[in-house]
């Protein structure tokens, strides 16, 4: 349990709510060419980022716990940055670290999954995102535990691997699967047999989160399980012919089964296998994980056939439903949270987004932890997103969240609201850079709408975000600069940028209590205590410096 927070003198000067507003995937650009934040008419944001005060928040690398600062931040990292006011070391790191000295491997849970394969002579299969995107895998952890693995005297390895496209270039998946099957050939002995065995795109099957669509595991649950999906001799045979077959890009190629000569798959799993989810990120790790834990309980898809299988995840990815039962390395411990610190203090919260999001505002944003720290001070709101492309529906959910935001600010039931808007991110992830402009001006009208309420209750704006991707929608040269072409258009990139985000304080009601000269140099983590001061009160002594410095 935390402490109440201590009040500053800021406590009592507004009416109306905080409301911390995350516009996901929105950062400050880099390049003007690609940059859809720019290119999009955002009237309201344009205002807001020349008339109240701004700073701009590192969102990437060693700034939100991630190993080095040429890796992209995700929604997740950026949201426990948020959400506790402090960076810990997150997945990739902790992975890292694990594999890299050799601790994961002297450990019950991999000690147990190779035993398994040896003794039962089987297989260990690897289920994961074949890519070095490094937001929910890294492929240079899959090759430590297949390296290990050989070294043990496992006989065989299976790879069931998902096309990236997002994290990555959108057309790249042969740059890593045929250096991948060339790899694996070379690795395979008279003792030891290695090959690639399933695949399919991620946003097609295997990596649904938050329950949005469990059809897309049911796939993968059929292609990686039960062999059954069209086959291919190769798994270069099945990305060229079902890219030149569909026109889809990386993520939405359908799913694929490597057979053999015979004609039989050569990785369905088996009584007396081992299976490692090799993905680090939770939120697209839970499903397929409750699919192998769930016993006689799990309803959400006829699995048909459950072989008994030792099945384990990469890190634990729900540290309070403990899924999956198994995990090689444990995650960070985020613990007294802004929202715990909120909650002791009797503070009253309100939290929304929609679907795609609203894991993130909650579970991230709560340190990994699932359910409230008060049933009476709390509120979750999830309004559900569509179940389309989001090139379709470039708005999203954004009007249905301000619409209940609305009548919670109007209420005065609440003190904080925190809500996320998913467009730069979602929409930003499909490559099509129309749809984001599209996006970013639907966002910008809603926060017109927040930015009149607050006028209305004099109440506190934040505006910021979890990392950048819209602001980068094209791929540029690194040494020039110039924009990657390829048939006379423009590459367009879907993965994150590394570009800061904007942290702006709409505060109409503003009577010089604090310098309007916001703090430079920090990162997202200084939200919390950005918040907590607007809010009435000190932020916890090991919090990262909040943006304002108050008189």
């Amino acid at each position: 349990m935390v402490e109440a927070l201590k009040k500053n003198n800021f406590y009592g000067k507004r009416k109306g709510p905080v409301v911390l507003c995350i516009m996901d995937g929105v950062g400050i650009g880099k390049y003007e060419e690609g940059d859809a934040v720019k290119s999009a008419i955002t009237q309201t944001l344009d205002e807001m980022m020349a008339s109240s005060p701004m700073t701009q928040l590192k969102a990437h690398g060693t700034a939100v716990g991630l190993p080095s600062d040429g890796d992209m931040g995700n929604s997740e990292v950026g949201h426990n940055a948020i959400g506790c006011g402090r960076v810990f070391a997150q997945g990739a790191r902790l992975v890292n670290e694990s594999i890299g000295s050799g601790s994961v491997f002297t450990e019950a849970v991999w000690q147990k999954l190779t035993k398994n394969a040896i003794d039962n002579k089987s297989t260990l299969h690897f289920i994961g995102l074949l890519s070095d995107g490094g937001v929910h895998s890294h492929m240079d952890q899959l090759k430590g535990m297949i390296e290990q693995a050989k070294k043990d005297g496992v006989p065989k390895v299976r790879i069931h691997a998902l096309l990236d496209g997002r994290d990555v270039g959108p057309t790249s998946a042969l740059e890593y699967f045929d250096p991948f099957a060339e790899y694996l050939a070379d690795l395979s002995d008279d003792s030891f047999d290695a090959c690639i065995a399933s695949g399919g795109g991620r946003m097609v099957i295997t990596m649904d989160r938050y329950g949005a669509n469990w059809g897309m595991v049911e796939k993968g649950w059929k292609t990686h399980v039960l062999g059954e999906a069209r086959t291919f001799a190769s798994a270069h045979d099945a990305i060229v012919t079902l890219r030149e077959e569909t026109g889809a890009l990386d993520q939405d190629i359908p799913p694929f089964v490597v057979e053999d000569e015979s004609g039989k798959p050569v990785g369905s799993m088996q009584d007396g296998d081992s299976v490692i989810l090799f993905n680090y990120r939770g939120d697209r790790a839970l499903e397929i994980s409750m699919a192998f834990d769930g016993g006689d309980e799990f309803k959400e898809f006829d699995r048909k056939f459950v072989p008994k299988v030792e099945y384990a995840g990469l890190m634990e990815y729900d540290g309070d439903l403990h899924i999956p039962k198994q995990y090689l390395v444990s995650p960070p411990n985020i613990d007294r949270t802004m929202a715990e610190y909120l909650t002791a203090t009797g503070v009253k919260q309100f939290s929304i987004s929609e679907t795609q999001k609203f894991g993130h505002v909650t579970y991230f944003f709560n340190g990994n932890k699932s359910g409230k720290f008060s049933e009476t001070l709390e509120d979750y709101v999830e309004i559900p997103s569509d179940v389309c492309p989001y090139e379709e529906r470039p708005a999203m959910k954004c009007a249905e969240i301000t619409d209940r935001i609305l009548g919670e600010i109007e209420s005065g039931d609440y003190d904080l609201i925190k809500l996320n808007f998913p467009n730069g991110d979602m929409v930003g992830h499909t490559g099509s850079f129309q749809a984001v402009v599209c996006s970013m001006e639907a966002m910008d009208l809603n926060i017109m709408r927040l930015k009149k309420a607050i006028d209305e209750v004099g109440g506190v704006l934040i505006l910021s975000a979890d990392h950048g991707n819209a602001d980068d929608m094209y791929e540029h040269d690194k040494k020039s600069g110039d924009v990657k072409m390829k048939d006379g258009k423009p590459v367009p990139k879907t993965s994150h940028s590394l570009n800061p985000v904007p942290c702006i304080i709409y505060d109409p009601s503003f009577d010089g209590e604090y310098d309007t000269k916001l703090n430079e140099g920090l990162g997202i983590s200084s939200l919390a205590a950005t918040t907590l001061n607007l809010l009435g009160f000190e932020a916890p002594e090991d919090y990262d410096k909040s943006v304002i410095n108050l008189k």
